[in-house]
């Protein structure tokens, strides 16, 4: 070894770029362990970015001619200069092969940058649109981008603040599933395992790095191919937590499979982080909750009037959620806006997402009835009807009259929990058969009455990913989850039901690139399209379907605008069309340079991961301030120093700031602004802190 450390120290000498990379391999070498999961890391991944601008010094590909079905050139070029000609910039190219130097002239057009996996990144944030029906409450974030260079951003943003990681990555099935090197992993690539390994480990070390050490938990969906990879992968890196594998039946029909036993169940390993505890899962555990009716009925037959003494105000107090008193009988004639006040209380009606008015499912004394015994439940509602309202059935008050049924506890708005035992296991097993894990009914079946006419392969059960997040965040209602296999987002969209249950204020980070599945590829590049054309993009996964379908799921109403048919099953059972009170927001990535970030040409695209930092909540400042500081909803930025009384005055009466951005290039200036602000606001210095996190990210 010692020998080999000479050899390399001689090489450094003479070429400095041979002999790091010789030595970055042979420390690959050594630390290979002698039993356990070992297995080729390959040579960086490599990247396309058709979106990002080529600039000089880039590292690029040629893009194949319009029309053309074959990959093109995949060879690695630099962008040597840029040059002005009459017919639209060019760009000279020098090849990145040892092979000797070759150059080459090529319209900019034609050009795609690559990043490759060791090439440092100076991240940014664009924003593409949102959604506001949340109020106050913390915004969801969906990111189109590299998701390995994304979690990168994140470990500026959320290092060691993430409570949750739901992902489902490519299964390597040797499908068109999953590129490397944008190339598509067939079946019988003999590296295929160790490609997919080293994909999945570079990007779960940055995700342990995003993980709560104190209390956090890792959920992986897999199937047969990789599991027994995964399992071991996963005992490497987390070394010292538990690690539990799980099979759930996503698919009660089976997939039958040449010469194979057909299929009806996936994996799920979970990978425990410090004292993070598993709860009982109250409804994915032996003992299932009932299932409590709506108070309005959905009939359309069963309008205002239809049962007179079913349409009447219910009052709702807005701190406790609790009914606190029900209203007379309404006749046609009268007007919803005449009915008495109550204090501290909203009147709550009958009234559809589309506004037609309907009647409750009970008169006004069987309502108070069923509130007094404390089986009637108050949940968010919408801009129609702001509350929902669910009872429990007679038969059902019933059954737990007779002990068929049991009462575990009483929520905040008074209503009783009522299970149905199914056994003396209080905790989930590790074998989940639930009809309500059905990926195909409530995976592509419920994904098509979001967005229509919108494919995406294999989308999750809702309710599989929210029972399994429900085990570990039913106790953390401001909990940060992240999926970085985000896909068709239906993590956010269980995070979104879970926070309807019971109140809470749980962010979702969800991570997609804008890939174009391969058969839609084939079809656009026929008509002459290429990545970045902005016909092309539009069918990329992110923009195509995660983000209409997050936009749907809030909103009730299809990328259309129309009302989703339907209605949510299980645990909280709504119509689809209620939507949700959420707030959400799309970003693209982008890659700055780090001249730009310390010269503030780049802060709207630094802004928005500022405002990540502080927890995504309330107003952001997407601009520099003209009075050189601005005090937002969770942060506060300082750009000229010179103005630090002002700053601190504005600060100290901001009672909810978390994070305080100081923009300077001296040290001792910071300290002194710092010493200034109160103890429990974190003092960040920029653009130093911002450039150093991605400099030390640099030497994988």
């Amino acid at each position: 070894m010692s020998r080999l450390t000479d050899l390399i120290a001689q090489v450094k000498k003479n070429d400095a770029q041979l002999g790091n990379d010789l030595e970055r391999e042979f420390n690959g070498l050594s630390s290979r362990l002698p039993f356990g999961l070992n297995f080729e890391r390959h040579s960086p991944e490599a990247v396309e970015l058709p979106r990002r601008p080529v600039r000089k010094g880039d590292k690029v590909r040629v893009m194949p001619d319009r029309h053309t079905l074959s990959g093109g050139d995949s060879r690695l070029w630099r962008v040597a200069r840029v040059i002005a000609s009459e017919q639209g910039k060019l760009a000279e190219l020098e090849l990145l092969e040892p092979s000797g130097i070759q150059t080459q002239i090529a319209d900019l057009k034609d050009l795609v940058v690559v990043a490759q996996f060791r090439d440092a990144i100076y991240p940014g944030l664009q924003s593409t649109g949102k959604v506001e029906r949340g109020g106050e409450k913390p915004f969801h974030s969906v990111i189109n981008g590299e998701n390995y260079h994304v979690l990168k951003a994140l470990t500026y943003t959320h290092s060691g603040k993430i409570d949750a990681i739901y992902i489902d990555p490519p299964y390597n099935t040797g499908a068109k599933d999953w590129k490397y090197n944008n190339d598509y992993v067939e079946g019988d690539d003999l590296y295929r395992h160790s490609k997919w390994l080293a994909m999945i480990e570079r990007r779960l070390l940055l995700a342990k790095s995003l993980l709560n050490p104190a209390s956090s938990v890792l959920i992986i969906t897999i199937d047969e191919k990789e599991y027994l990879r995964l399992g071991l992968l996963l005992e490497q890196i987390f070394e010292g937590c538990r690690v539990q594998m799980v099979s759930i039946t996503i698919s009660p029909r089976s997939t039958s499979r040449a010469n194979e036993f057909s299929r009806v169940d996936e994996y799920a390993f979970f990978v425990f982080i410090g004292n993070i505890e598993l709860g009982s899962g109250e409804r994915s555990g032996n003992d299932a909750e009932v299932r409590w009716l709506y108070l309005r009925r959905t009939q359309k037959a069963l309008i205002r009037g239809s049962r007179p003494r079913q349409f009447y105000p219910v009052y709702v107090d807005r701190e406790t959620m609790r009914i606190v008193h029900i209203g007379n009988p309404m006749s046609n004639d009268d007007h919803i806006d005449d009915v008495p006040v109550v204090n501290g209380a909203v009147p709550v009606f009958p009234i559809a997402p589309d506004g037609t008015a309907l009647i409750w499912g009970l008169t006004g004394p069987s309502l108070q009835q069923a509130i007094n015994g404390g089986y009637v439940r108050v949940t968010p509602g919408n801009e129609h009807q702001p509350y929902t309202i669910a009872y429990l059935s007679t038969e059902d008050i019933k059954r737990v009259e007779r002990g068929e049924y049991k009462i575990t506890g009483t929520r905040p708005d008074g209503s009783k929990i009522v299970v149905i035992p199914g056994g003396k296991a209080a905790r989930p097993s590790t074998v989940w058969r639930e009809s309500k894990h059905d990926a195909g009914a409530y995976g592509t079946s419920l994904l098509r009455s979001l967005i229509p006419g919108r494919a995406f392969p294999f989308p999750k059960s809702l309710y599989a990913v929210e029972d399994s997040l429900r085990l570990f965040l039913a106790n953390k209602p401001n909990a940060v989850i992240l999926d970085f296999f985000a896909g068709s987002g239906t993590t956010v969209h269980a995070v979104m039901r879970l926070n309807r249950q019971d109140g809470g204020r749980r962010q979702c980070i969800s991570i997609t690139n804008n890939e174009v599945g391969a058969n839609e590829q084939q079809a656009l590049r026929q008509k002459g399209l290429r990545p970045g054309d902005p016909e092309w993009e539009a069918f990329g996964i992110c923009d195509y379907v995660t983000k209409p379908r997050v936009a749907a799921a809030i909103t009730g109403k299809t990328p259309n605008g129309e009302i989703i048919p339907g209605d949510y099953k299980f645990t909280d059972e709504f119509p689809i069309a209620e939507g949700f009170e959420e707030n959400a927001e799309f970003f693209t990535l982008s890659y700055e340079t780090p001249i730009s970030v310390s010269h503030n040409s780049a802060f709207s695209r630094i802004a928005p991961l500022l405002w990540l930092r502080a927890g995504s909540r309330g107003r952001r400042a997407d601009r520099l301030p003209d009075t050189g500081w601005v005090v937002m909803d969770a942060y506060a930025l300082l750009v000229d120093v010179d103005n630090a009384a002002a700053f601190y005055d504005a600060v100290a009466k901001a009672e909810e700031l978390r994070v305080a951005y100081i923009v300077t290039n001296d040290e001792r200036r910071f300290q002194s602004v710092t010493r200034h602000l109160p103890s429990h606001i974190e003092s960040v210095r920029l653009y130093e802190s911002y450039l150093t996190n991605f400099s030390f990210m640099n030497g994988e």
